[in-house]
Order: structure tokens, then C-alpha cells, then sequence
């Protein structure tokens, strides 16, 4: 019924202005009635400046769009490019209906989209914000012009469309039988569904009721006993969107792979929007790599003042299951903390409260025989005063929220604020910028001795287990907190060192890049064939990535002064190892295609070494090209240099050596896989290079 609905939007569709009038080219229709192939010449009014369309001499431009439909697969394919101006700018787009999946009632619709303008008059610029923005305007109508018609076909009285079979003839040369579900009758198509980019993608239900998707099939990916046991209840849209967005981290993702518990938090905490929720997961998913979080637990033990003076632990659970932890921070000497630990110890033994709340939720979850993925949290503010005030203690305090925030969303189920005095909504003046909107809706604020009367703790906690400290029977073990001695305090000095011991603690190393001095790192190879193996982010700025092979080894390494580029962050280095007066083609050689890498991307990758000696690994800042007509840069090129501050990039890499027979993988070629945590490319292109026939995939 969708594919139908489609086609009435030809030859013009008076939702769309600009399309002004199409013409039928060319059309092919299979004997069986199961293939439709029509190619149309769509002619539209483009939203321009009337000087740029004086200047370019055209009032119109001219589109052709191949309409591919297949009622046997059921699948409609469109592809579209431009014909007007085709030797200046060169735009393709491709969009598919295909059947989802895991239910045959609901359809996918996918869209993307190229554009490559190689000269337009000297606008350029111009003519690319135009592309986008009518692209984005028809994105943003796509499910309502899909509505209008499909509205229109049910006043007509067709409410569904048969499925195509195959003729007489074809059925009794069959020799095997295909069952088909029934179609259902009523059409909608979901808002939840609606996705906005360059990257398209809807589900159009097409089920007649809720409860017919609830009951789920056998051929559903998640089992519905497994979802109420695990995941709690779920729509059919948010199911499919755990689905996909799981199916996509398998595909693309490099390290491990997280639960579908800890995915559904995140696609929480975007309401279901699955973009959104795949940024910041790929976002967390590389920050956890990084500073090696999922071993946490098991690899680092908390520094013996904070065992004995951060007033917070776990005690027991809620009525709802949920695990229950207690932080007495009005007892608490923040200020003592920070100047005896620094922000990164406090911030680190943060984040391992937060895994053990990750576990401890898993264990109650069989425990109690149904989801629990989400913990409450007591805060009592008794004692709290301006010392908590104290200018470091709230900077640590609002970076330790911004990271829970980030990498752990939807885990607070409840907080309950105990005894807040009058000193506390200056505090919550401060933070609350930085609380998540959702998670601000879960917090209950109990001034003085309320949270004993009607609405309070017993409404939350069992009274068996109310901390001996709130007047109830339970032995709380929470350390009573109180004053760090001013012995254990650190200088300045002593707690940056500690800092970047810390977050150096990891297999990445970090190294900055500047203009005009890349970091190298040299690998001495002794057996041939043996693979190089890297993985790096780019932190900031944008990189080209080489690799070098040298018979000889280069002088030992030198660390670059800048002057004012000497300043990098903790941990960062700049190392240059090929001479200046080296020359490439006698005393080094290119084994690969140099690789462009953008900010936030992540790269993964292997090279098998064809000869012995040196090979040394690049990083070197990527510069803006200048316009090719001109030869003068650009303004939009003179602007994005602008934005790169001081010329520095960031990266935080890994090498290792593997030998041929222990590396898993392709021995034929270098294979940098781009995942693009940050921008999220949901297209994989690939292109040869080089004359090792190595492939580069992105």
C-alpha cells in the first residue's frame, strides 16, 4: 500500500512546489507482472537567488529518477541524478522501500544522498547550502506527502493491496509452496518513526492494531518472554530500534559489543531516535576504550583516603528492586578530597561506583525475576554548609556530572535529597544547568524532617533498611566521612603528575600534531610479512595518516619545541623522527596511499610488511586545499583554518607488531576501518589504492 501511495506522486504532486511537471523516458514491465522499471525527466523550480539562476542562464533544472519496483521481493529502489548542469555539479541520490526484517507489516524507507560540485561560477558555496537545504526540506516531508496519499487511498476505499502471486502457470511449475501472513488492513505511520538527516531512514507500520505487533512472531529477533524478562515492556517501533541499532554495532564496531540493556538506556535517553542514540553511544563506546572502563572494577583499587573519608556506598535496594546507594555528603570534605586527591581520582572512583551499580543491577534483575536497569540514589545534605561551596570542589563536581551524564544515561532511577538546607539552592543554582532534563524529573527534595511524613522515605524504602543515621533500625556501613587531615594534601604539581599517571593508566597513548610537525613513531620490523597493527582516534583537527619503510634507522627521536605550540595536553607528545634533510624516494619510501582522517573519527587497521628494517607511522596535520580554479583559498576554507585552533590536532593511538601465523585477518593488504563514532557515516565506501593493491575502506 505504501509503493502505491508512492506512485501517485506522479506525474506532479501538489505538495512538493517545485516539482513542476515529470515526462515518462523509458518503461519495462516483466511478463509475470513482478518487475516495473520507469525512468521519468522531472523538471523543477529550485528555491535560488534569481541572480545566480541569471547568471547560470536557467530558469529550471532538470532531474532523471529511475523507479525500480520488484512486487516479487517487494522492494521499490529509486535513483535520481542530476541532468542539468551535470559537467559543473554532480548530485545522486538513491532511496529504497524495503519490507522490515523482523515483522513483514512494517516497511523501511532508507535515503541518501551525494553531492560533488567541482565549479559553479565562483558559487559554490552557495550552491551547497541551496542542495541542503532543499534536501533537508524534502526529507522533512516525506512522511507527510507518504500520509496525504495513503489518507486519499483509504477515502477511496482501498485499504490494502494484494500481494502480487505469480501467475497460473508459474504456480504449477513450482514445486514449492510459500505461505504469506495476512495483510492488515489499517495504515499508520508512526511519528516516533520520524528521522531527520542526511541519512534517512522511516518505519511505516502497517499493522492494523498494537496488540498484533506486541504478540510478536517466531520469526521476531527478540523473544517476547526474553524482553519482559530483561528489557521491560517495549513498543513495536522501539523494539525494531534496538534491533537495528544493535545489528549496526555488530556490523561496524570493533571492540566489544554492549548489552542490549545498556544499548536501550541510551536510546532512552534520545526518546527512540535512533540517530541521536547511536552518537552518543559510538561517543561513550570510544571514551570507555580509551580509559579501559569495563575494567575498572577488577584493575584499579581506590586510594586509601577515599575508602575512609568519601561518606557513600551501597546499601541494600528500593521497593522497586533498584539497587540503593547512600552519600552523606553534607558529611563529606570535598575540598579535603580535591586537594588530597586531585579531580581525576575522584572522578575515576565515580565512574566505578557507576559499574558496580551496572553489575549490581544485573544481579537483581535475576534476583527478582524482571528488569531492573536503574538504581536510586539517597543524598542526605545534613551538615552541608559554604565550605561545599568551595569554587575547585563544585568544578569537579559539574565535570563528574558531565561525564555520568554522557556515558551513563538512564541509570539514575530516583534521587531522594534528605535535609536540604538553606545553603542547598545555591548549590542547585550551580549544577542543575548540567542535570539532564529527564533525569531532573526524577529527583524528590525533602527539606529538615519531611522526608519522615506522608510522601517520604516509606513511600521508597522498606523501613527495615532506613540508615540508622535517618532515625531507622538499619546499621548503615557508609563511612561517616569528615575532615581530610591536611597531611595527606598533594601540591599542585604532585596532583597533575598523579592525574596523567592516571589517565595514562591505559594501551593508547596520546600525541598532539601540529602545522609543519607531525608525530611519528617507528617499528623495527626483523622478519618480512610480519603485520603492523594500529588503532587511533582523532581527537581533534583533522589528519593524513602515512606509513614510511627505511633500511635505516632514522636518529633517535627528538621532541619538538614550538615555543607557544609547546603547550599539549597531559600525556600528549610530538616525536618527528625523519630528518629534514631526508629525501622520500631515496632515503624512505611510501608503502601506502596517504589516509585522510576527520575529528572524531576512529581508525582501525593492519599493514603486512613486504621487507625488514624501519617502518615508521605518521601523523601529520591535514591542510584545507586552496579552490582549483583559482588557486586562492576559499572563504569557507579560510574559516574552517580558523577553527583549528593554533593548528593542533590530537590523536590517541595504538601500534602493535603481530607475526604472519598469529594475525586473524586479511594478509593481502593494509585495512584502516573508519567507524566515525562522532559523525556516524551509516555509508561504507571503499576505493583500491596504491600499487600493493591496498584497500582502504571507510
Amino acid at each position: 500500500l505504501s509503493l502505491q501511495a508512492y506512485e501517485r506522486r506522479f506525474p506532479t504532486c501538489p505538495l512538493i512546489p517545485m516539482f513542476v511537471a515529470s515526462d515518462t523516458v523509458s518503461e519495462y514491465k516483466s511478463e509475470d507482472g513482478a518487475i516495473h522499471v520507469i525512468e521519468r525527466r522531472c523538471k523543477l523550480d529550485i528555491d535560488a537567488p534569481r541572480l545566480l539562476k541569471k547568471i547560470a542562464g536557467v530558469d529550471y533544472v532538470y532531474f532523471v529518477q529511475k523507479n525500480s519496483l520488484n512486487r516479487r521481493e517487494r522492494t521499490l529502489h529509486i535513483e535520481a541524478y542530476n541532468e542539468t548542469f551535470s559537467n559543473r555539479v554532480i548530485i545522486n541520490e538513491h532511496c529504497s522501500y524495503t519490507v522490515h526484517p523482523d515483522n513483514e507489516d512494517w516497511t523501511c524507507f532508507e535515503q541518501s544522498a551525494s553531492l560533488d560540485i567541482k565549479s559553479f561560477f565562483g558559487f559554490e558555496s552557495t550552491v551547497e547550502k541551496i542542495a541542503m537545504k532543499q534536501y533537508t526540506s524534502n526529507i522533512k516531508k516525506g512522511k507527510e506527502i507518504i500520509e496525504y496519499y495513503l489518507k486519499q487511498l483509504e477515502e477511496e476505499g482501498i485499504t490494502f493491496v494484494p500481494r502480487w502471486t505469480p501467475p497460473v502457470a508459474c504456480k504449477l511449475e513450482s514445486s514449492t509452496s510459500h505461505t504469506r501472513r495476512p495483510v492488515s488492513p489499517a495504515i499508520n505511520v508512526p511519528d516516533s518513526a520520524t528521522k531527520e538527516g542526511l541519512n534517512n531512514k522511516e518505519i511505516l507500520n502497517t499493522s492494523s492494531s498494537p496488540s498484533e505487533l506486541t504478540a510478536g512472531t517466531p520469526d521476531d529477533k527478540l523473544d517476547a518472554d526474553y524482553i519482559k524478562r530483561y528489557l521491560g515492556d517495549l513498543t513495536p517501533i522501539q523494539e525494531s530500534c534496538l534491533i537495528r541499532l544493535r545489528q549496526w554495532l555488530q556490523e561496524t564496531h570493533k571492540g566489544k559489543i554492549p548489552k542490549d540493556e545498556h544499548i536501550l538506556r541510551f536510546l532512552r535517553a534520545r526518546d527512540f531516535n535512533i540517530d541521536k542514540a547511536r552518537e552518543i553511544l559510538c561517543q561513550s563506546l570510544t571514551w570507555r576504550k580509551q580509559h579501559q572502563v569495563d575494567y575498572i572494577l577488577d584493575t584499579w583499587n581506590p586510594p586509601q583516603v577515599l575508602q575512609d573519608y568519601y561518606a557513600g556506598g551501597w546499601h541494600h535496594h528500593d521497593k522497586d528492586g533498584r539497587p540503593l546507594y547512600v552519600l552523606r555528603l553534607g558529611q563529606m570534605d570535598t575540598k579535603g578530597l580535591v586537594r588530597a586527591l586531585g579531580e581525576e581520582a575522584l572522578l575515576r572512583y565515580v565512574l566505578s561506583i557507576n559499574e558496580e551499580g551496572l553489575r549490581r543491577c544485573e544481579e537483581n534483575t535475576k534476583v527478582f525475576g524482571r528488569p531492573i536497569s536503574s538504581w536510586t540514589c539517597l543524598v542526605d545534605l545534613e551538615g552541608l554548609n559554604m565550605r561545599h561551596l568551595w569554587r575547585p570542589g563544585v568544578k569537579a563536581l559539574l565535570r563528574i556530572i558531565e561525564v555520568v551524564e554522557a556515558n551513563y544515561p538512564e541509570t539514575l532511577g530516583r534521587l531522594l535529597i534528605l535535609r536540604a538546607p538553606r545553603v542547598f539552592p545555591v548549590l542547585w543554582t550551580l549544577v542543575s544547568p548540567f542535570i539532564d532534563d529527564n533525569t531532573r524529573k526524577k529527583f524528590l527534595i525533602y527539606a529538615g524532617n519531611d522526608y519522615q511524613g506522608p510522601g517520604g522515605l516509606l513511600d521508597y524504602i522498606d523501613k527495615e533498611i532506613i540508615p540508622d543515621f535517618l532515625g531507622g533500625e538499619c546499621m548503615c556501613e557508609v563511612p561517616e566521612g569528615g575532615l581530610v587531615p591536611k597531611s595527606l594534601y598533594r601540591t599542585a604539581e604532585e596532583l597533575e603528575n598523579e592525574d596523567i599517571k592516571l589517565w595514562t593508566e591505559t594501551i593508547y597513548q596520546s600525541a598532539s600534531v601540529f602545522k609543519g610537525a607531525p608525530h611519528e613513531v617507528l617499528i623495527q620490523i626483523v622478519d618480512a610479512s610480519s603485520v603492523i597493527t594500529w588503532d587511533f582516534d582523532v581527537c581533534k583537527g583533522d589528519i593524513v595518516f602515512n606509513i614510511f619503510h627505511s633500511k635505516r634507522a632514522p636518529q633517535p627521536p627528538k621532541k619538538d619545541s614550538l615555543g607557544a605550540h609547546s603547550i599539549t595536553s597531559p600525556g600528549g607528545n610530538n616525536v618527528q623522527l625523519i630528518d629534514k634533510v631526508w629525501q622520500l624516494g631515496r632515503d624512505y619510501s611510501m608503502v601506502e596511499s596517504p589516509l585522510i582522517c576527520k575529528e572524531g573519527e576512529s581508525v582501525q587497521g593492519s599493514h603486512v610488511t613486504r621487507w625488514p628494517g624501519f617502518y615508521i607511522l605518521q601523523w601529520k596535520f591535514h591542510s584545507m586545499p586552496a579552490c582549483a580554479a583559482t588557486n586562492l583559498p576559499r572563504v569557507d576554507d579560510v574559516l574552517a583554518s580558523l577553527q583549528v585552533s593554533s593548528h593542533k590536532c590530537k590523536v590517541m593511538y595504538y601500534t602493535e607488531v603481530i607475526g604472519s601465523e598469529d594475525f586473524r585477518g586479511s594478509m593481502t593488504s593494509l585495512e584502516s576501518s573508519h567507524s566515525g563514532f562522532s559523525q556516524l557515516s551509516a555509508a561504507t565506501t571503499s576505493s583500491s589504492q596504491s600499487h600493493s593493491s591496498s584497500m582502504i575502506s571507510r
